[in-house]
């Protein structure tokens, strides 16, 4: 047995430290529904295989959405609920707003029954995904900025009344809140009650963004981790070229450690604020061949779990 076989297997889900997970996304599901796709039962099952605890919902209908069922599916895995996942858009009006509570509804209802305290919220992005047509400006006016703020703040009352849920806001390559100053934007017009974030390790240095200074001048707006890693290289080449995200994310989002940032002093930095944060590992590989996920899991909690002090995770 090698040393990091035996510090990650020391480390339990009910030991002390941050508590790292995993998600669909890391198995290249991006749908409810997609033949393409690692089926729900093979991702549950590949979950509990790399040693995780915690999951994401994932796409609202990927998972059973009844909640009996899906209690029964975690638990004969060990498996637990941390956060699901809602899409917004209320920079572009009032409209959006039902939109949004119609999907919190059913998120956060699930993710509440099975004990979740959490929603990430994913801004829509101003060029598709799927295509990489470009569907709207990339920056946003003063007054799309105010109603995307009082939106969120909104949302995060809602979520938090009604369901007992914190909304964590998660900036994302090709939408409005990505660098530096548009995160720091997002932070200084909303409210801490309401919005905090779901800092994507990944994403934010899509744009140059340095995790751990965000968490100094920021630490009290830290509500929740993505952890993956970028091609430091690559990213050049794809913002110089205009590469849509979609396009890039299989080549651009890598196994750690083989791209940027460090996880460690990420993880330092928030356990110093929080110990038992949710770490949750996100590698955006959109349509992959679905025998590879598993081993690129296994590794990469393998990796946090050897390149940080027990104390640290779990």
């Amino acid at each position: 047995m090698t040393d990091t076989d035996t510090r990650s297997d020391a480390v339990g889900p009910h030991t002390q430290g941050l508590r790292i997970g995993t998600a669909p996304d890391s198995w290249g599901v991006w749908f409810p529904d997609d033949p393409r796709q690692t089926p729900w039962d093979r991702f549950l099952d590949e979950a509990q295989t790399a040693g995780y605890h915690w999951i994401e919902l994932g796409p609202y209908g990927y998972l059973p959405t009844d909640p009996h069922e899906l209690e029964d599916e975690l638990g004969k895995r060990d498996l637990e609920l941390s956060a699901g996942t809602v899409f917004t858009g209320f920079h572009k009006g009032e409209e959006q707003w039902q939109r949004a509570w119609d999907q919190a509804v059913k998120v956060a209802g699930l993710a509440h029954a099975l004990g979740a305290e959490h929603i990430v919220v994913i801004p829509d992005l101003w060029r598709s995904d799927a295509t990489g047509e470009t569907l709207e400006s990339r920056t946003l006016t003063d007054e799309q900025w105010r109603k995307l703020a009082s939106g969120h703040d909104r949302l995060g009352k809602a979520l938090l009344d009604e369901y007992g849920v914190h909304q964590q806001f998660h900036s994302h390559a090709d939408s409005h809140v990505g660098t530096r100053r548009e995160v720091e934007r997002l932070l200084a017009l909303t409210d801490p009650r309401y919005v905090n974030l779901c800092l994507d390790t990944g994403h934010y240095a899509y744009y140059g963004g340095d995790s751990v200074a965000l968490i100094d001048s920021h630490p009290e707006r830290i509500g929740y981790l993505h952890l993956k890693q970028i091609d430091p290289d690559l990213r050049f080449e794809v913002l110089k070229n205009d590469v849509p995200f979609g396009d890039a994310a299989n080549d651009i989002m890598v196994e750690p450690p083989a791209g940027i940032p460090d996880f460690a002093p990420i993880i330092e930095a928030v356990s110093a604020l929080d110990p038992e944060i949710f770490a949750i590992v996100e590698q955006d590989m959109p349509g992959v061949d679905i025998d590879l996920p598993l081993g690129i899991a296994t590794r990469t909690r393998e990796h946090i779990f050897g390149c940080t002090p027990l104390t640290r995770v779990r």
